[in-house]
Parts: structure tokens; C-alpha cells; sequence
């Protein structure tokens, strides 16, 4: 029985556009199989393993499958697992590496000062300061047109003031001295000064025969005006203060120390200074003063150095760069512009020969004449690229190569495995090779109180110290025993 089924247009035209979705999604389905398997079947047929696919425009996100880019209208690239970039590093042919440029350096030991480099302020010398008061009740009758900050020489006047209460005083003395009696003159003259009138005055007075009530308050030093409360007409009591006046000939230097940095500064330490004004000139001084106290929002100690100012150059508000010199040590060091700072870590790229290299990361340390200390990661005469590392790390990234990280490097060399341990300790013996020691207990190492033996790293470790003396100092634990790689005197214990 067949029947017949009419279709309305609606119909017709829904049953006619799932057709086409269900063709073009067949179609599709068909290609990406079809793709999927060619590259599948690509790597089978070459018999190379493939680790992850990958966009190489973004080479640091890892696919499982192969396909489309979802950054870039592109096919996934396979990494292989025989690639002989993922097993030593990115390789560059010896002719791309002479038009880039490279340039290899060793790591070595070298010597590094134990010296601090910190930020300080040059300021008025408080011990230079002289208060000018009022010695009377008077009137201002004349100033001498100075004004605060103004620069003024020892004597400088501020200003006249008359005194009526002397007039009866001198008066008095001026009679006393035509009896001629030297007693009484004494006498007479010993109460003028006892009233506030300087030596200068009362001789005047004695030689002019007249009383003089007008006196000139000058500086008694020279310097910078630092206040000046006195204006003509005013009213001024005895003991008024009406000016005050710091002194250039000296002024203090104040540094910030890094109050971790403290025990590398003591009293007396030389200190050189360097002031953005005067490019390839240093100031020398030596430490006055640790001031009592920190800083609790910079946490830094104030070191004050006195500084002679010859000609008055060094003017306070100044900033300057001050370095604290030490002792000398040697340490392990690469050239500083072969680092690499990324912001989260710090790498070198490390050369492995025949045109490999690998990113390395490493641990840095002090910084001293254009080389940077390495505490770990490196191993004393690997070669790292001083210039032109910033395209081999491009080439790398590009490649998907990922730097290593410090803890992989561990069985490279035993300078890159010691551990540096610190500790404080009394002087028993000392020469240029080894120091015995007193020590406090290593936590770290569980040892106790002891004295032993230890080895130097470098002659120079012991210049400064003597027997007796209390250390800072810090050792590595290597195959051969411990070793001292820096030592300084500490505060006694």
C-alpha cells in the first residue's frame, strides 16, 4: 500500500538545511581525519618518535595531537625525540655564529672586594653650629640686609641694637677710672662684662671717654645662615635668640646602610665618596658615627663620615655614592654582560662545543669591575657567550628549549655543589694557607662548639687579621674539608 505524503515549503526547506549541516560537518570531520592521519602517518613512515606538536611562534605551549594553531592560522610542528636540539641544547652553524657575533668567555676565579657601595646625604655638621642672642634689653636700630641660606664670613654684622640700661653702667666705669685707682677700675670693669658687654666694647669706651650704648650682634662664625629673627624696630629680650649659623668648613656625610649589611662598617673605616656634581672626583673621610638606631620604613642604619669642605664645594641636600672598601676574597665569576636577567630567574647561555649551547640558570652574588660572582650553577672553566647571547637565547625559546634549572647541574662539578655555610669564631692560629678557629655550633652541619682547622681560599682572605681577632666568616663543604672563603672581623662575643 503506498501512500501518498504531501510535504509543506516549511518543511522542505528544514529537511533541506540539515542536509547541508550534515554534509559540510562529514566533510569536515573527513578532512581533519584525513590531515590527522597524514601526519600521523608522516612521523610513522620517517620512524621518529614525536614527543608534542607545537606552534613555533609560540614554542613554549605543548600539544598532544597534531592540527590547527589556535594562535596562528598554521599547522602544529612535531618535536621529535631524537632532535639533537632537545638533547644538547639549540645548535648554530659556525657560519651563522661569526655573522652574529659571539663571543665566548671562561668562567674563572677572580678576586671581589668585600666593600659595600650604598646611597648617602650630605648634611650641615651639627657640632659646627653658633647660637647669636641678645646680651640685653634693647631696641633694633639698624640691620645689615641678611637673609636665611645667605653665606657669611666670621664677624659678619646682623645687626645694631641699642641698650639704654649700659649708659648708667659705663658712666659709672668712666668715673671709677678718672680716680686712677686700679682696684676700682678692675672692679668697674669686671661688672660691664658681667652685664653682657664684650671686651671690644669696654675698650672703646675706655678710649673715647664717652658711653656707647649701640651695639653690633655679629656672627662669631662664618657659615650659612640658618635663621635670622631680628628686624628693625623690633623689641629684643636678653637671651633672645636672633640668628643661627651653621659652619661649612666640615660637613657630615650620612649613608644608608642595609642594617644586614651592618657588621661591614665600623668606627674609623675609611670611606670614599663620590658626588654627581663633581664627575671623576673622591672625597675621602672616615666614620664618625653609627647612629643608635634604624630606620623602620628602609630598615637601614645611618653611618655618619665627616668630610672636610675645602672652598665650602660640598653644599648639604648633596646626594653622593659612598663605598666602604674591605678585604679582598676570590670567587668564582663570569663576565657581568653574559647574564641574563629575566625577571623571575637568572641564566647564561652556556657553550657545550661544536656549535651548541644551553640555557643555564644560575645563582649571582656581589658585583665588582664588570664581573659577576656565581655562587651556583657553573663549574670554574665552562664557557658561557659574553656577546650576542640575547639571539642564541632567541634561537633556543624559538627551538622550545627551556633553560635548566640550577638542581640539574648538580653532578656537573664540585663547585657547583658546595654549600656555603656561615659562622663566628675566635682566631687561634693564622697563615696564608689555613686558620684555626674557635667556632660557635653549625646548625646546619649539626656540629657543635668546636676548635678546628680550616683552609683558605686565598692568602688574601687573611690580610687584616691577626690572632685573637672575633670573625664573621663563611666556608664551603668540599671533598678536600672545609674551606674559608671569606672572613672579617666581627664585635666580640
Amino acid at each position: 500500500m503506498i501512500r501518498n505524503i504531501t510535504l509543506s515549503r516549511k518543511q522542505i526547506l528544514a529537511y533541506g538545511v540539515a542536509i547541508a549541516l550534515v554534509s559540510a560537518g562529514t566533510g569536515y570531520g573527513i578532512s581533519r581525519l584525513n590531515t590527522s592521519k597524514a601526519l600521523t602517518s608522516t612521523s610513522e613512515a620517517s620512524g621518529r618518535k614525536v614527543l608534542y606538536w607545537y606552534d613555533p611562534m609560540v614554542p613554549g605551549q605543548h600539544f598532544e595531537n597534531p592540527g590547527k594553531s589556535p594562535f596562528m592560522d598554521m599547522d602544529l610542528v612535531p618535536k621529535y625525540a631524537d632532535e639533537e636540539a632537545k638533547a644538547g641544547g639549540v645548535k648554530i652553524d659556525p657560519g651563522r655564529l661569526q655573522n652574529l657575533g659571539i663571543r665566548l668567555a671562561q668562567v674563572e676565579r677572580t678576586d671581589f672586594a668585600l666593600d659595600l657601595t650604598v646611597a648617602g646625604t650630605v648634611e650641615f655638621n651639627q657640632r659646627d653650629v653658633a647660637i647669636v642672642q641678645a646680651r640685653a634689653d634693647g631696641f633694633v636700630q639698624r640691620v645689615y640686609a641678611r637673609a636665611p641660606g645667605d653665606i657669611v664670613g666670621a664677624g659678619a654684622p646682623l645687626a645694631d641694637i641699642l641698650i639704654p640700661s649700659w649708659a648708667a653702667a659705663q658712666s659709672e666705669y668712666l668715673a671709677v677710672r678718672r680716680t686712677a685707682d686700679p682696684a676700682l677700675e678692675r672692679a668697674a670693669r669686671q661688672r660691664l662684662t658681667l652685664l653682657g658687654m664684650s671686651q671690644g666694647l669696654i675698650d672703646q669706651v675706655s678710649r673715647s671717654g664717652k658711653p656707647n650704648t649701640i651695639v653690633t650682634i655679629s656672627t662669631p662664625v662664618g657659615g650659612a645662615i640658618q635663621t635670622l629673627d631680628v628686624r628693625q624696630g623690633m623689641t629684643v629680650n636678653s637671651g633672645q635668640t636672633l640668628a643661627q649659623v651653621s659652619g661649612l668648613s666640615s660637613v657630615w656625610l650620612n649613608a644608608a646602610v642595609p642594617e644586614a649589611l651592618a657588621s661591614q662598617v665600623s668606627l674609623g673605616q675609611p670611606v670614599k665618596a663620590k658626588l654627581a656634581a663633581f664627575p671623576g672626583e673622591s672625597f675621602s673621610g672616615k666614620v664618625s658615627a653609627i647612629l643608635p638606631t634604624a630606620q623602620s620604613d628602609t630598615r637601614t642604619l645611618s653611618v655618619r663620615v665627616e668630610l672636610a669642605n675645602r672652598n665650602g664645594r660640598l653644599r648639604p641636600g648633596m646626594y653622593a655614592t659612598v663605598h666602604f672598601p674591605g678585604n679582598t676574597s676570590t670567587a668564582l665569576s663570569v663576565p657581568s654582560e653574559a647574564v641574563i636577567r629575566t625577571g623571575k630567574r637568572t641564566i647564561v647561555m652556556l657553550s657545550k662545543g661544536d656549535g651548541r649551547f644551553e640555557p643555564v640558570e644560575i645563582q649571582v652574588g656581589r658585583e665588582s669591575e664588570n664581573r659577576t660572582e656565581v655562587l651556583a650553577g657553573l663549574t670554574e672553566g665552562e664557557n658561557v657567550v659574553a656577546s650576542g647571547q640575547f639571539l642564541v637565547d632567541s634561537e633556543a625559546n624559538l627551538s622550545g628549549i627551556s633553560a635548566r634549572a640550577i638542581q640539574d647541574r648538580e653532578g656537573v662539578g664540585q663547585e657547583a655543589t658546595a654549600k656555603v655555610f656561615t659562622a663566628q669564631g675566635r682566631i687561634e692560629t693564622l697563615t696564608t694557607e689555613q686558620v684555626t678557629l674557635s667556632h660557635g655550633p653549625v646548625p646546619a652541619l649539626s656540629w657543635p662548639a668546636m676548635t678546628m682547622t680550616f683552609k683558605l681560599a686565598s692568602p688574601s682572605i687573611a690580610t687584616g687579621l691577626k690572632v685573637g681577632d672575633q670573625v664573621d666568616f663563611s666556608f664551603a663543604q668540599k671533598a678536600e674539608g672545609p674551606i674559608v672563603e671569606t672572613m672579617r672581623k666581627g664585635t666580640a662575643r
